[in-house]
């Protein structure tokens, strides 16, 4: 696996979107009881957003995991509002990719912060899964 990721260099975006429905709300997932977007839904588009920043320039065979989220959710999103995520890859070290990202719905900004990934070896990544806990 080359030391340094190929093609991925800071000011690289991405952005994806979706609308809050009965499934995405924090009594949706379980976690809160309340009719208006999750956190942990919030933190998914994130990493969605991120992943899609870097898609097509991770060397073939390889792919980014997550390794770390810190999400401020600042404002509460109704069912039936679309939703924006922007990520921004801020850093490269080696294999480590750190990011920002906001969140935005038709009031304004919902929630930021920042997001964690490595890029590994998709094989070995997946193989070492398997080895932690046999499938079946």
């Amino acid at each position: 696996m080359p030391s340094e990721p190929i093609a991925l260099t800071p000011g690289l975006t991405a952005a994806v979107a979706g609308t809050v429905t009965e499934a995405t709300t924090a009594s949706g997932v379980g976690s809160g009881d309340v009719a208006v977007l999750a956190t942990p839904e919030v933190a998914a588009l994130a990493e969605r957003a991120a992943v899609r920043a870097v898609a097509g320039r991770v060397p073939a065979g390889q792919t980014s995991v997550g390794t770390s989220i810190s999400v401020e959710h600042l404002a509460p999103t109704p069912i039936g509002a679309t939703v924006r995520a922007t990520a921004r890859l801020e850093s490269v070290d080696g294999r480590r990719l750190t990011f920002s990202f906001a969140v935005t719905d038709p009031a304004g900004e919902v929630a930021r912060g920042t997001h964690g990934r490595v890029i590994v070896d998709r094989a070995r990544f997946e193989a070492s899964a398997a080895e932690r806990i046999p499938p079946g």
